[in-house]
């Protein structure tokens, strides 16, 4: 027989009201508490009735994720992130591509999917600064990204200056002094190239080293072709860097098979560091130092402020910026010969 709420309740040594008040993810619960709760719940095989909760809660179940897109190997990652978290809570996710473009941003806001849903994770990139007005709503809603910052909404970002600045650090501090930077879109101030731009320019400051424009790779869509061509830009034009920072992974990844197509070394003659910390960076030969930005942090954080709404716990709006780390592999260590 399916196991019951009861019968968890007598395995964690808790009452029927706190399992409840686990499953539906209640803050008040101690986290001693909860941690017994889920073991037996994973134990007994426990599943939520979820459609008696919906009809007693009035909600769906289901929450929403809006993302440009899953080619770039940071957002699929993160997909997973929010769905691991959301399901600790008996949430669903249902994932939804706008492919960077404003109408369908907006739609991810205010269109008609919306009144299927119990919430949004909304991550834009067409929408800017002056487009405040245009994420007012009564829907729960957390902003992920630095595109649009709004007093009244709930916020989960990276710290790119920050974070850009120590991966270049990173750089200089195996003695590189002629850094690339892959990924850059001209004249843009807000979003992650302006910022991890700004990043990368402050490290150099710092060192005494003036930007050279010659060294600076643009980018668009940051994927790996796009990190390859940027590469093959640079060298074509005579640029000859000893290291490279690549503004995500793939744009690293893609740079760092351009050089070794024409038999440039990595690390050797060129180092590379990338930022995303995606899987596929493990793996690559040799692996690939990296930023970590904090994406689990972002997606727990981010599920449980949206779960803090739906609960009417939440006092005010927050803004959370994750934690990050410099993440050293193959790619960046000190040259030997």
């Amino acid at each position: 027989m399916a196991a019951t709420m009861r019968d968890v309740a007598r395995l964690a040594g808790v009452s029927i009201k706190t399992v409840s008040n686990v499953v539906n993810g209640y803050r008040h619960v101690t986290a001693a508490t909860r941690a017994r709760v889920l073991t037996a719940i994973d134990e007994l095989g426990y599943q939520v009735n979820v459609s008696a909760r919906n009809l007693r809660t009035g909600r769906t179940g289901v929450i929403a994720l809006a993302v440009p897109e899953l080619s770039v190997p940071y957002f699929a990652e993160l997909a997973d992130a929010v769905i691991a978290a959301a399901a600790v809570h008996g949430l669903t996710v249902l994932i939804e591509l706008h492919g960077a473009d404003r109408a369908r941003e907006i739609e991810a806001v205010g269109g008609a999917r919306r009144r299927t849903t119990d919430g949004l994770i909304f991550s834009p990139v067409a929408l800017g600064a002056g487009d405040e007005a245009l994420v007012e709503t009564e829907l729960p809603m957390v902003l992920l990204g630095e595109r649009v910052f709004h007093d009244g909404v709930d916020h989960v970002t990276m710290q790119n200056v920050e974070a850009a600045r120590a991966a270049t650090e990173h750089l200089l501090d195996r003695g590189r002094r002629r850094i690339a930077a892959i990924g850059v879109h001209p004249g843009e101030e807000v979003g992650s190239a302006g910022l991890r731009l700004v990043g990368y320019r402050q490290a150099l400051a710092a060192a005494g080293i003036p930007t050279d424009d010659a060294l600076l790779g643009v980018a668009d869509p940051w994927h790996r072709a796009a990190g390859a061509r940027a590469m093959a830009a640079l060298l074509d034009a005579g640029a000859l860097p000893d290291a490279v920072f690549g503004f995500n992974d793939a744009l690293a990844l893609g740079a760092m098979h351009e050089l070794q197509v024409r038999g440039l070394r990595v690390p050797q003659d060129v180092a590379v560091i990338g930022f995303d910390d995606i899987d596929e960076g493990v793996y690559a030969n040799p692996s690939l130092s990296t930023v970590d930005p904090g994406r689990e942090q972002i997606a727990r954080t981010a599920v449980q402020l949206l779960v803090d709404q739906l609960d009417g716990t939440r006092r005010a709006a927050r803004r959370v910026f994750a934690d990050y780390r410099v993440v050293a592999r193959g790619s960046t260590a000190p040259s030997t010969t």
